[in-house]
């Protein structure tokens, strides 16, 4: 029976084992290296390796990622850090660099590989392409309702994300942290551009002034789970690799009870206490997101808000007096909303003084005002030790075992043991008649089921028993010995690869000179002059014969039927769509950043591959097909999938403005123009007159 995949996140050993214990199917964590969360604790290779071998141990699979972009210089470690997963049995590796993945898959072909949300493949053309090229599941992005993901037809296995933090540009396809802060995005430091106030103009005019207008609130599928599971989607994940082992813990318990209720043919549904505690453990206003095309912007504030407590009803400079709506612990966490004002409630007063640690809803409230509030603020809990404490006492997780024992007059005593997957038999001593007082069911059960120290408990025991005397140290050995035996097996999942890498010096062609342009002004003044890119389809059907290209758009939902064209290309479907009978520019938001991915773009049919501007060192350049880089322009920062329509641009604290461009999806541009001296490439106009034009490729000698 087919039954969706519940996976759980963990930056460190214990939250991983908090996953586990709270029924996590599959667990993903990342290692120092490689992995798109570099500020989470992460795991040191040994770390990893205890992490598949407890995993394993209790029937949960492991992910590990690596997907991150991967320069030049990095090739070598990146190989070496794929064989050592593999060979210590993780269950699959979640990647983003498209030249990685299909070099693992011929050097490690057993490897399975998981694309992730980075590689931002949202249509069925993409999915073909990552199935060809041997990945074994992709991660979706976010900005896809469940209607269009119901609507693909290739087979690969689908994760989607249910819970936790949304980025509010396409995964894989934003350069704000990187370009502004010289922290990648795509190389796991994201600096989170999008959760710092702006301003917003229109033609000039303040339309919002100093409000967090990218900062997403956070997804919640909690009561959208029936639709989801409806649709048999192969993984359902949860974000959240820097959050605490409580917040997975209680998350993962949350969506793993919806999911078997269902599987049981009950209605899935939580409970409010449930959604409160949710609320409490993190959360920046909760949405269903894009998966049912929900509002997913919260301006307000970019931070934790927690879960309504009450309304202040009285102050004083000593105390602050609350009515509740949701029970008060000490040592609480709680936040007066409208003064943005934080505290811990060391002590807590009923209403006749007295201290105590606990008052229920519906009552008054009184503690100290150490933060000298004045107003009669709403009241939020922002942090609870009580709901810690009662998340952390779930049980640890227990693996059902069965045991079968004969002891047959004149014969060896044999147990077996089985975890209904692998089985075990132990012989023993040779059996005679009992001389005295014969061993009993009673005492065999109690020295077989003593496995306290070990992750089993007895499910099911079968015994074959005559008239004999078993000594009971025998039992206790024997029972030893099959534990560890099965322990081992369930743990041993290493492996063996061996292969060699070197790079091939490949003859680049000689780098030519290209641009973007916005209009036809600028197209005619720069014909003859390079390789003219334009998103305009009607000016380049008028001007193809002349060089010209035409450059699709980075989201594609629909393909038209294109033969013998000139294209500029920007995401996976339109490489398989397009590559074999096409003259294909391969652009750069497909983040290139080696030899690599040029060269298996090259095998696919790709003319020219644009180099990301986040790679400084054109170093590959020596080991791939013919590649352009940019030298000038107001390179696209993010896209976003809705955005405010009355903006032209966007202004933050230093006062940059980043233009705003609007179509199918929102683009927004760069404050700054990139200039990169004494290289050919390519030039990426935004509003330039041919004034500026010439005095532009007089300055870049072209």
């Amino acid at each position: 029976m087919f039954k969706t995949e519940l996976l759980s996140p963990a930056g460190n050993m214990e939250t991983l084992i908090s996953a586990c214990n709270n029924g996590a199917d599959a667990i993903y964590v990342g290692g120092k290296s490689f992995g798109a969360r570099a500020f989470a604790n992460n795991f040191s290779l040994n770390e990893l390796k205890e992490a598949v071998d407890y995993c394993h141990l209790y029937g949960v699979k492991l992910y590990v990622t690596a997907n991150t972009v991967v320069f030049e210089q990095e090739i070598k470690d990146f190989l070496d850090y794929m064989k050592y997963l593999y060979e210590i049995g993780i269950d699959a590796v979640i990647m983003q660099d498209l030249g990685m993945i299909n070099l693992v898959k011929k050097l490690i072909p057993n490897l399975e590989i998981h694309a992730s949300t980075q590689i931002n493949c949202h249509n069925d053309e993409g999915l073909y392409l990552l199935q060809k090229m041997g990945v074994k599941r992709v991660v979706l992005p976010r900005e896809l309702s469940l209607q269009e993901i119901n609507a693909f037809k290739c087979s690969i296995q689908k994760e989607i994300f249910i819970h936790g933090a949304l980025c509010v540009s396409y995964s894989g396809q934003c350069l704000f942290s990187s370009l502004n802060g010289g922290r990648s995005g795509n190389r796991g430091m994201c600096a989170g551009s999008c959760r710092l106030p702006y301003e917003l103009y229109d033609n000039g005019k303040v339309k919002t002034n100093g409000q967090y207008l990218l900062s997403t609130k956070d997804l919640c599928t909690i009561n959208n789970i029936k639709d989801i599971l409806d649709s048999h989607i192969d993984s359902l994940k949860i974000e959240g690799r820097m959050k605490s082992p409580e917040y997975v813990g209680y998350v993962t318990r949350i969506y793993r009870r919806l999911i078997d209720d269902y599987y049981m043919g009950k209605e899935p549904c939580v409970t409010a206490e449930e959604e409160q505690s949710l609320k409490i453990l993190f959360n920046r206003e909760f949405t269903k997101g894009y998966l049912f095309n929900d509002d997913v912007y919260n301006i307000k504030t970019p931070n934790h808000i927690g879960a309504s407590l009450g309304k202040v009803i009285k102050i004083s400079k000593k105390y602050i007096t609350i009515k509740l709506t949701d029970n008060l612990y000490q040592e609480d966490g709680i936040r007066f909303c409208e003064s943005s004002k934080g505290m811990i409630a060391n002590r807590l007063y009923n209403e006749k003084g007295l201290l105590v640690n606990k008052i229920s809803k519906g009552s008054v409230a009184i503690i100290d005002n150490k933060v000298n509030l004045n107003s009669k603020d709403t009241v939020n809990k922002t942090t609870s030790k009580y709901l810690a404490n009662s998340i952390n006492r779930v049980n640890a997780k227990k693996i059902p075992i069965s045991f079968k024992l004969n002891a047959l007059m004149d014969s060896f005593l044999e147990i077996a043991i089985t975890d209904g997957v692998n089985t075990f038999t132990e012989k023993g001593i040779l059996l005679s008649k009992a001389k005295n007082k014969p061993t009993t069911y009673d005492e065999i059960y109690s020295k077989l089921n003593r496995l306290g120290s070990t992750p089993f408990y007895l499910d099911k025991l079968e015994i074959n028993l005559d008239d004999v005397f078993i000594p009971m140290s025998v039992l206790n050995d024997m029972r030893r010995i099959l534990c560890d035996k099965l322990i081992y097996k369930r743990t041993n999942c290493q492996k063996k690869v061996y292969f060699s890498y070197k790079k091939a010096l490949i003859q680049n062609g000689k780098a030519s000179t290209s641009f973007l342009v916005r209009n036809e002004k600028q197209l005619k003044f720069l014909l003859g002059k390079g390789r003219i890119y334009t998103e305009d389809y009607n000016l380049y059907k008028k001007y193809k014969k002349q060089n010209v290209f035409y450059k699709l758009p980075r989201i594609m939902k629909k393909f038209p039927d294109f033969h013998n064209e000139n294209l500029l290309v920007s995401e996976l479907g339109s490489l398989y769509k397009y590559s074999k009978d096409n003259f294909i520019v391969a652009d750069y938001p497909l983040n290139i950043t080696n030899s690599e991915t040029v060269n298996f773009l090259h095998s696919l049919g790709v003319k020219i591959s644009t180099i990301s501007p986040e790679v400084t060192d054109f170093e590959l350049e020596k080991y791939c097909y013919l590649t352009e880089k940019i030298i000038y322009g107001k390179l696209d920062l993010m896209i976003l999938k809705k955005f405010r329509k009355d903006g032209t641009y966007l202004k933050n604290r230093l006062k940059y403005s980043f233009p705003i461009i609007h179509g199918d999806y929102i683009t927004i541009l760069h404050h700054k123009n990139l200039i990169l001296n004494g290289f050919k490439g390519r030039i990426i106009l935004f509003d330039e007159t041919e004034k500026e034009i010439k005095n532009l490729l007089l300055e870049l000698n072209i």
